[in-house]
């Protein structure tokens, strides 16, 4: 019995498509109300509207007002960034001003070859 020839092409369009649909599951983990907070906050916020509308979740937890998510996530800096889903699990720390950084990071923009 032979084996039908896989169109490479088709395969990668598919699974692109199905990673444009998959919603994110984001935690940003801060400490306090302060400006690096605030910056990245603001940061997540507008590159999660501009490239993720209406598909993603983004919950902001404060480390002083819930250490133990903080301590079960092994934060050890703030703010940091969790990417939980979809897969590979990325963590971002800083105020998440790198727009590039974040989008190749976050799997939405290729790596630019050097």
């Amino acid at each position: 019995m032979k084996k039908k020839p896989v169109n490479q092409c088709a395969a990668f369009e598919k699974a692109a498509a199905d990673r444009r649909r998959e919603t994110y599951v984001l935690r940003l983990y801060v400490a306090g109300i302060n400006r690096r907070s605030e910056a990245a906050i603001r940061n997540v916020k507008a590159l999660c509207e501009e490239h993720l509308q209406g598909r993603y979740e983004l919950e902001v937890v404060d480390i002083y007002q819930q250490p133990t998510l903080a301590k079960g996530e092994q934060i050890i800096a703030a703010p940091t960034l969790i990417k939980a889903l979809p897969e590979p699990l990325r963590r971002f720390i800083g105020d998440m001003a790198n727009k590039e950084r974040m989008l190749v990071g976050l799997d939405l923009q290729p790596r630019k070859k050097s």
